[in-house]
């Protein structure tokens, strides 16, 4: 048996809304983006979203319109993908590294202590999945009149308190790439609560352009566009909006199938004492867009030959999410100690999980985790 660590869900459904978009002649930017726009908006409940390329660009462009810019400090998890610190970088800004709690997500009480007066915002990741403590950053932030931005990239269908990650903050930002709980093929979304903040994010995705190519094409009158600012390529596609429609109408039962896995995992591994599992508080509901244990020092076997025990017997995993600071790409730049992101990152241990998943398949990987851990 071969288990992958992760696929994306796509059915003849989304096979079929790509085609349809293929053959209709509109392909780019378009009216399925549009659509997909409202929809994604209604579900989370949020005022406005904005489709751009990834989640890396939209970090990237909601930066930019918060106004974040040269010489501005933005406070982020060094434990995350690195892309959250890439687009601090690329809107010109400073990543400051902060820690990570035992959730995997920022520690306020830490990132307290690095602001100084050149930050300009905090930059939240509900990482893998689960949600951070929002009403906790939203109060630090507010105190210290900074921004507070979120990295929702593995967040779609998480909830905070009764209410979807996407609803709570100016600008959150989602992923579709295929690890994600849903999928475009690569694609991200801007959720944002002020129309004008919408309005100049549509603008600087596509090249600064005054109207866009949907608006030409269905004028009357010949059209002459302006370029308003310097702006940059990153428009979603009608093809990956098509699939993005097909694939927001199962996201609840894709989530429901995901949670239900996630459990089978925590009732089979919870007596098993070298093993720490993921922490959902009470309020908190996390779409499960990875199941990450934590391998304790009196584990039989450390985690890396753990990795290779299990693929050798045919079972795919990842190690814990990253650390940005200890990249080659961020090598030399001040950064304030950070042991528990280290540890969290050399000692977690990504399993299988995806849908559809088989009682058979998690069966074998819960069978092999657990003859090897005990």
């Amino acid at each position: 048996m071969k288990i992958p660590v992760a696929k994306p869900y796509l059915i003849e459904e989304d096979a079929q809304a790509a085609h349809d978009v293929i053959l209709s002649g509109w392909v780019t930017q378009g009216p399925k983006v549009e659509t997909f726009e409202n929809e994604f908006a209604m579900y989370i409940g949020a005022s406005n979203a904005v489709a751009v390329s990834s989640c890396t660009t939209a970090l990237h462009l909601a930066l930019v319109v918060a106004g974040v810019g040269p010489g501005d400090e933005v406070i982020c998890p060094s434990m995350s993908f690195i892309a959250t610190a890439n687009a601090i970088v690329h809107a010109g800004a400073i990543a400051v590294f902060a820690e990570v709690g035992d959730d995997y997500n920022l520690d306020v009480a830490h990132v307290s202590t690095v602001i100084t007066k050149r930050t300009k915002a905090v930059l939240l990741v509900h990482q893998l999945g689960m949600p951070a403590d929002i009403d906790a950053f939203r109060e630090l932030c507010d105190r210290r009149k900074i921004l507070l931005i979120e990295d929702a990239a593995c967040a779609a269908g998480s909830e905070y308190k009764g209410q979807k990650v996407g609803s709570h903050s100016d600008f959150v930002c989602f992923s579709f790439h295929p690890r994600k709980v849903i999928t475009t093929g690569d694609g991200g979304m801007i959720t944002v609560k002020d129309s004008e903040h919408a309005r100049r994010l549509r603008l600087l995705r596509q090249h600064g352009m005054s109207v866009n190519d949907r608006e030409r094409h269905a004028s009357a009158k010949i059209v002459f566009e302006e370029y308003l600012e310097v702006g940059y390529n990153f428009r979603m596609t009608d093809i990956q909006a098509a699939v993005g429609i097909t694939q927001l109408k199962k996201l609840d039962r894709i989530i429901e199938e995901r949670r239900k896995i996630a459990l089978r995992y925590h009732d089979a591994f919870r007596n098993i004492e070298c093993l720490r599992l993921p922490l959902e508080r009470d309020g908190y509901r996390s779409n499960y867009q990875t199941y990450s244990v934590y391998l304790n020092e009196n584990a039989p076997i450390g985690r890396d030959e753990l990795m290779q025990k299990l693929l050798d017997e045919g079972i795919s995993t990842r190690r814990g999410v990253m650390t940005a600071h200890r990249e080659k790409a961020y090598a030399g730049r001040p950064c304030a100690p950070l042991p528990r992101s280290e540890d969290l990152a050399d000692r977690s241990i990504v399993l299988p999980l995806y849908v559809p998943m088989n009682d058979s398949e998690q069966l074998f990987v819960i069978n092999t985790v657990r003859r090897m851990l005990q």
